[in-house]
């Protein structure tokens, strides 16, 4: 039987989730949906057919039976909205970032374990073929010891708009939204090694760059001049239990020829670029760089697909979360250090 799911907020990434579950329609059907922006939920509900639309997540919960619930708000609503979902018994899907903080984080996952209820987070990076491979060439040993990654996510003139800038709801700027996709995957690809430390920096100098803005990424939330409160630019070295250290540049807006983004692996025995997904390394005492053929790509809708029949399946135990409420609330640990460095302009100790 289709798993019934309830979509709470309907802006942009929830058109991704919700053609994710369109794609599988004897797994998932669409059931309810709801914005504070009561003509937003009509319209996404007459859009992916859905029968029944609400201002509020707490009227959706009263009204229907639902399995699950998919969280797609502003950041400062994933806390309260999943919490709501999992003590209605709703297994919960949380767009990234997790919260706004680890605390926050933390109250979720208690939640879900409270309720008995499967919570994963938005994590879509870890479903490309891209992820997959270099994770079994990490496994395998084919990297040898991985002691050095580095990730970024560049924009030229990319802020997004709407509430994003608006540190009250997005909690932050580049780290928490598109930081948390690199460094995630950096981390899952290493095994989810533990951080321990974090150093950090932030800077808002370049300001928003609206009148500039080109990037393809805009906020469904219609301002006339949105507010921007945030860093633009968040650098960061992530300290690992197992040695290993990540480093991180991420920005809204920067003078660079285009938008740039890229993970770099590095171990003893070669490393790993998974933008053109060529091995560096030495062959028969030579410098070689080994170009591996077949499905290696990130693809988003592909990969959004992915994601949504994972947390189908998983709730349903056919298959096991390849995105854990655990692992979020990691991924918040590291951002709030970063923050907290910044801010202090010391290293930043991860219990």
């Amino acid at each position: 039987m289709a798993v019934k799911i309830g979509i709470i907020g309907c802006g942009g990434i929830a058109h991704a989730h919700g053609d994710g579950y369109k794609a599988i329609p004897d797994e998932a059907v669409l059931t309810a949906c709801c914005d504070i922006d009561v003509a937003k939920a009509e319209a996404y509900a007459k859009e992916y057919g859905i029968p029944h639309w609400y201002a509020s997540c707490e009227e959706m919960l009263a009204n229907e039976e639902l399995d699950a619930c998919d969280v797609c708000t502003w950041n400062s609503a994933h806390a309260p909205c999943v919490i709501a979902a999992l003590n209605a018994g709703c297994h919960t899907m949380c767009e990234k970032p997790m919260a706004l903080n680890a605390k926050e984080a933390q109250t979720m996952l208690d939640a879900a374990k409270r309720n008995g209820k499967l919570l994963m987070v938005g994590f879509v990076r870890r479903h490309g073929d891209d992820a997959k491979a270099a994770l079994k060439l990490v496994k395998d040993g084919d990297l040898g010891q991985v002691y050095y990654v580095k990730a970024q996510y560049l924009r030229r003139c990319g802020f997004p708009g709407g509430w994003f800038g608006d540190k009250s709801r997005s909690g932050g700027g580049p780290l928490i939204d598109l930081g948390v996709h690199v460094i995630d995957l950096s981390r899952y690809i290493m095994g989810c090694p533990k951080p321990v430390s974090v150093y950090g920096v932030t800077n808002d100098l370049m300001g928003d760059r609206w009148d500039l803005r080109i990037s393809s990424w805009e906020s469904h939330t219609v301002v006339d001049k949105p507010i921007f409160d945030v860093e633009n630019l968040a650098l960061a070295m992530i300290r690992f239990d197992n040695g290993a250290v990540l480093q991180l540049e991420t920005s809204f807006n920067l003078n660079i020829k285009e938008d740039y983004g890229a993970v770099s692996i590095y171990g003893d025995k070669a490393g790993l670029d998974l933008n053109d997904f060529e091995l560096h390394t030495v062959i028969g005492g030579r410098n070689a760089d080994v170009k591996l053929l077949g499905g290696n790509n990130f693809d988003f809708a592909r990969d959004m697909h992915r994601e949504m029949r994972n947390f189908v399946r998983s709730l349903q135990g056919k298959e096991e979360c390849v995105a854990p409420a655990e692992d979020g609330v990691t991924l918040m640990k590291i951002l709030d250090a970063v923050y907290q460095s910044a801010a202090t302009g010391e290293a930043v100790a991860i219990d």
